[in-house]
């Protein structure tokens, strides 16, 4: 007797960023929850360096995702080949940039942050020293000239390729990764000069 074979579950591929929108506009709430559910990490990562807290990230975040909803409810239709998670990511950097200039207005005080040591963990003056070279990693990134900025925010933050980085910027991928050795350098030369370390 020949054996029948077994029953193979077809899965349906995942609905595209549009087909999600097209569905939450026609009243099927869970599609843009899986839309953010998609981005929202990316979102919050791409913020992570603008924001002055993770509270801040988050409030910047959700209105990266109403600016998306704002956007696709004017335009009315939107096409499968709309490069939704890019552009994403462009509003959500023009949102960290807009926070930190505000932020800047109002001179909110830095705190530099001291992670809690344990008996077997680094000495505190180890951990201090850490603490700075990221502070002054940090404040070096912010002095980057803005597209550098951007492009090192998406690479190394994001870990998007350079294909991406170009898609969200609207530049080339070799003008991506010029700009991305340029920042690398200067970069460099700004934590040397913080720090005193060498490169």
């Amino acid at each position: 007797m020949e054996a029948r074979p077994a029953l193979e579950l077809v899965r349906p591929a995942p609905r595209t960023d549009a087909q999600l929108l097209r569905a939450f506009f026609a009243g099927e709430e869970r599609a843009f929850t899986e839309l953010v559910e998609r981005h929202y990490r990316a979102v919050a990562t791409v913020l992570r360096r603008s924001a002055r807290s993770p509270a801040d990230a988050e409030d910047l975040a959700q209105r990266a995702f109403v600016k998306l909803l704002e956007v696709t409810r004017r335009r009315g239709a939107i096409a499968d080949d709309v490069p939704v998670r890019a552009w994403l990511l462009r509003v959500a950097m023009n949102l960290g940039k807009n926070h930190e200039r505000d932020e800047a207005r109002h001179h909110r005080a830095h705190l530099l942050v001291v992670p809690a040591t344990t008996a077997e963990g680094p000495r505190p003056d180890v951990s201090l020293a850490a603490a700075e070279r990221r502070a002054a990693v940090q404040r070096a990134v912010s002095r980057l000239p803005k597209r550098q900025r951007e492009v090192f925010t998406l690479r190394v933050d994001l870990g998007a390729p350079f294909a991406e980085v170009a898609q969200v910027l609207g530049i080339t991928e070799n003008n991506a990764k010029v700009h991305f050795h340029h920042a690398v350098q200067r970069l460099k030369a700004l934590v040397v000069q913080a720090t005193g370390d060498l490169p």
